[in-house]
């Protein structure tokens, strides 16, 4: 038998050996090029995405060419792969150029040297500009896409580095009491131009496949906590001050018969005339615009979720120390109620919608008919599943004898430092401290050898055993 001679039995098909030359000629091209003509480079490298959509649609035409049935396909996945590699030379230098456009233009954007001064909005949108124009360049090519939203990302961070950098901080960017200073309205613009930049390019890369959320992942979160981080210290002062004011429920007596007159309280009127100052000074300029409710708005912001928590927070710490109030008389009753009202009417106008803050706003309103009604109708009472157990037992010691201390009384603490106990504590915790002062009350009645319990005794021990319960 005559062998052939052109092609022994082991080599490889003629395509296979035509196609590896072609591709080692090809390749050498493409170096050569890329190294000895910067024309021909600076032409590839900025027109990538069209060479590659080339070499593309030939390998794909090839394929199509050359299907025939019973016949090993012409081209293989690794054949097709060592085109592509050919060029890949143009790729990383386009990717470079693509970091290097948006790097000089954040660097342009938010120059180290103006530390005091803010991007424009029309800077700020010539960073989403270019973005947009990146991802467009490649969108017809998945892989070439995530390559290209990789270096997106690393400009990103480059921004929320920048952007960091901007920031001010200290008693000036903190002060809550006289008008929006420069500093202040600084940290805003910030906020604003970075929750701009979070919004837009999330919405970009919406319609992309979740790989390439995930990419832009680390950038979009750090974007998102930078714009935080530069309002969050202002919402805290402001806290602080409104819980300062709450604590001065503790030097007004509510338990004084015949005190009723149609004033809030003083601690309530402070309340009310910073809640208003914030919203006036600081609010209406961090909160989206809106023809109706400016703080209902479909989208929440960053600004807006401060807001929510800062309502939240008013409402429970509110709730909390309104509990811990004792002697509470009649009229005292009927003032507290009246507070309850105000609270509820400067919140809701100036802070947050109250009934979209959830159990916060259904404890506030539970807590005012509860103080009124019967300690025997208490148990029953359906408006006691929307109070914390801690609220409802502290409550009833207002009603028991003077001797039955609460667990703050008895360990001698103001109420800040209660409040801030209670904070790191949870609801079993905080029965804890109630039951050992129940059981304080308790051995001092069998020391005088009496058997008669005050009627919240009971009651208590009951409500507090199912806290217990559910914890366990």
């Amino acid at each position: 038998m005559v062998k052939n001679r052109l092609i022994e039995d082991d080599d490889p098909m003629l395509t296979v050996r035509i196609w590896e030359a072609l591709v080692k000629s090809f390749a050498s091209q493409m170096k050569s090029t890329f190294t000895a003509s910067s024309f021909v480079k600076e032409t590839f490298t900025v027109g990538y995405p069209k060479l590659l959509s080339m070499i593309e649609n030939l390998l794909e035409r090839i394929s199509r060419d050359t299907d025939v049935k019973g016949v090993p396909a012409a081209l293989t996945s690794e054949a097709k792969d060592q085109m592509i590699s050919a060029i890949e030379p143009f790729q990383t230098a386009f990717l470079a150029l693509c970091l290097s456009r948006l790097s000089d233009l954040v660097n342009s954007v938010f120059s180290m040297s103006s530390r005091g001064s803010i991007p424009s909005k029309e800077n700020i949108y010539r960073i989403i500009s270019r973005i947009q124009e990146e991802i467009e360049s490649v969108h017809m090519d998945a892989r070439l896409t995530l390559l290209v939203l990789r270096e997106i990302n690393k400009a990103l961070l480059l921004l929320s580095e920048r952007a960091e950098y901007q920031i001010s901080a200290g008693p000036e960017a903190r002060q809550v009491t006289g008008p929006a200073t420069s500093a202040q309205l600084k940290n805003f613009a910030l906020c604003q131009h970075l929750q701009e930049v979070h919004a837009r390019v999330s919405s970009l890369v919406a319609g992309l496949p979740t790989i390439a959320s995930d990419v832009l992942s680390p950038a979009l979160g750090t974007i998102y906590g930078v714009a935080g981080d530069s309002v969050t210290s202002l919402f805290q002062t402001m806290l602080d001050r409104l819980e300062a004011s709450i604590l001065k429920i503790h030097d007004q007596n509510f338990g004084t018969l015949g005190m009723d007159n149609n004033n809030a309280s003083p601690y309530m009127e402070e309340l009310q005339k910073s809640i208003v100052h914030f919203r006036s000074e600081f609010l209406s300029r961090l909160l989206p615009p809106s023809s109706s409710n400016p703080l209902s708005s479909s989208t929440e912001t960053i600004c807006t979720r401060l807001v929510r928590s800062v309502a939240s927070r008013v409402l429970t710490f509110f709730i909390r120390h309104a509990s811990l109030v004792r002697p509470l008389s009649e009229s005292g009753k009927l003032r507290m109620a009246r507070d309850m009202a105000e609270l509820e009417l400067v919140v809701g106008q100036n802070l947050f919608p109250v009934e979209q803050l959830g159990g916060p706003y259904r404890a506030l309103r539970a807590f005012r008919p509860v103080i009124f009604l019967e300690t025997s109708q208490l148990e029953s009472s359906p408006l006691i599943q929307d109070l914390p157990p801690s609220v409802i037992l502290h409550h009833l010691f207002s009603r028991g004898p003077d001797e039955l201390q609460s667990p703050m009384q008895r360990n001698k603490l103001s109420p800040l430092q209660y409040s801030l106990w209670m904070d790191s504590q949870g609801e079993d915790q905080i029965w804890r401290g109630i039951k050992a002062a129940l059981d304080d009350y308790a051995a001092k009645v069998r020391i005088r050898g009496d058997k008669e319990f005050s009627p919240v005794y009971p009651l208590m021990l009951k409500l507090g055993s199912s806290v217990s319960g559910n914890e366990s």
